[in-house]
């Protein structure tokens, strides 16, 4: 079990190891999760992959958690194999994506997202909190992840996709982009089903 403080991988300087660096933004992205809008005391299974590799190969399993109110830790296990931990002093970190006011609900709707976009969405550079609780939000499904979102939220994030796939350099990255804005677009324009 992994027993982890979130201050400590903080502000990390320019010559920490590799393999801190993507600890670290493992942790920063349970924490996401974690803090995108579920329900206090709710375990649930995330979007999110297990960082293992048994054998070499990747884990097939998603990153499950709870979160209780703070000071408590956050809680996650990986839904495949026994990679687990805690992870305390995340509240008010860059990382909390708690809503800090109410918010009215519109109808949501459900799109399902291969695991390459729905890997290409948390990669988004410039998102505000409220999109990056839909990514961050997001829920393991059969075919990759469940992203639940109003029109409204689905018109927002498919601008914030577009703005970054025009000023992205990297060919491949623009790519897995161009993808995303696409899937989102098409899921868009089909009717809401109520």
């Amino acid at each position: 079990m992994l027993v982890s403080d979130l201050n400590h991988f903080l502000n990390l300087s320019d010559d920490v190891p590799a393999p801190a660096r993507r600890l670290a933004q493992h942790f920063a992205d349970i924490v996401r999760a974690a803090t995108a809008g579920q329900r206090v005391d709710e375990q649930w299974t995330s979007a999110l992959p297990c960082r293992r590799r048994p054998g070499r190969r990747p884990c097939s399993g998603r990153i499950s958690l709870v979160r209780h109110d703070p000071p408590a830790s956050i809680r996650w296990w990986c839904s495949n194999c026994p990679d687990e931990g805690v992870i305390s002093n995340w509240e008010n970190s860059p990382y909390d994506l708690r809503r800090r006011r109410l918010t009215a609900v519109d109808a949501i709707r459900e799109i399902v997202l291969d695991t390459e976009v729905a890997a290409a969405l948390r990669e988004l550079l410039l998102l505000d909190p409220d999109c990056q609780r839909l990514v961050f939000s997001m829920r393991a499904h059969p075919n990759g992840a469940a992203l639940h979102a109003s029109d409204d939220d689905l018109e927002e994030l498919i601008g914030f996709v577009a703005a970054e796939a025009n000023h992205e350099p990297n060919r491949r990255r623009q790519r897995r982009l161009d993808a995303a804005f696409d899937a989102l677009s098409i899921a868009a324009q089909r009717p809401l089903v109520t």
